[in-house]
């Protein structure tokens, strides 16, 4: 991964801030594309480049396309056309029902989880032209893209759209040399599950459904990333990878 081009989307966070820490060991030149927090971006920027890679910070809306289309453009103005897609950029579930879900909340989950995941892969294949070359694209998904939990429609069926995305662009783009894979993270210790972070009784609760009795951690996602955009996974492509310490294996308990 030395000198590659990595785009990180939704980097100054959780997962994303781990992935670009990951990538940023293997001496890749990392960008981070943040939301609004820029001082957050800034402290995955300087995480980087402890760990020995390059880093620069561009803001962008990832459902937006003028907005991606400047963020990538910017990046390949610094370094070239980039190598390495990594998408975490995600809003949660609402937690509301699908009677009392207003169209509002439906379309802002699946323009920023789905059409986000859409607008930066298109951008990222259209910066490489289409001559072959080796490049990955990794979207992080989730369990529940199969599942589903109440009070999830919005964040599940995103989802779900996102592996059917993931495996129509894996067999689109194996002609070209580029992989394209979804990592299906279950419970991970990050933003995200800010209760779970701060309440150590909450989280003792959830994690008695864990097989392996804990929650994740970011960086252990970020170790898979690193893994399938590198040369040792270049035969993987179009995969699923579930990382959730047992815990989507006990959704029949109780039938």
């Amino acid at each position: 991964m030395a000198e590659r081009t990595v785009i990180v989307t939704g980097a100054e966070s959780g997962i994303g801030a781990a992935c670009a820490e990951a990538f940023g060991a293997t001496g890749a030149r990392v960008a981070i594309l943040f939301y609004q927090d820029q001082a957050a971006a800034d402290a995955t920027a300087a995480a980087v480049t402890r760990a020995g890679g390059t880093a620069m910070t561009v803001q962008a809306h990832v459902d937006d396309e003028a907005s991606v289309d400047r963020a990538f453009g910017a990046v390949e103005a610094a370094w070239g056309p980039a190598a390495v897609l990594v998408n975490s950029a995600g809003l949660n579930m609402s937690g509301v029902t699908v009677r009392d879900m207003t169209l509002a909340q439906w379309r802002r989950l699946l323009d920023t989880d789905l059409t986000g995941a859409f607008l930066t892969s298109r951008r990222f294949l259209t910066g490489r032209g289409t001559a072959p070359g080796d490049a990955a694209i990794l979207h992080i998904s989730s369990i529940h893209a199969y599942a589903v939990r109440a009070g999830g429609a919005d964040y599940c069926a995103a989802k779900g759209g996102l592996s059917n995305l993931v495996e129509t662009l894996a067999i689109e783009e194996a002609p070209r040399g580029i992989r394209v894979n979804a990592i299906e993270p279950g419970m991970i210790l990050t933003p995200m599950n800010a209760r779970a972070e701060r309440d150590d009784a909450y989280r003792r609760t959830l994690e008695q459904n864990i097989p392996l009795g804990r929650a994740g951690q970011p960086a252990e996602v970020a170790d898979l990333a690193v893994f399938l955009a590198s040369d040792r996974a270049r035969y993987i492509t179009g995969a699923r990878i579930v990382i959730d310490g047992g815990l989507s294996l006990m959704q029949a308990l109780g039938a």
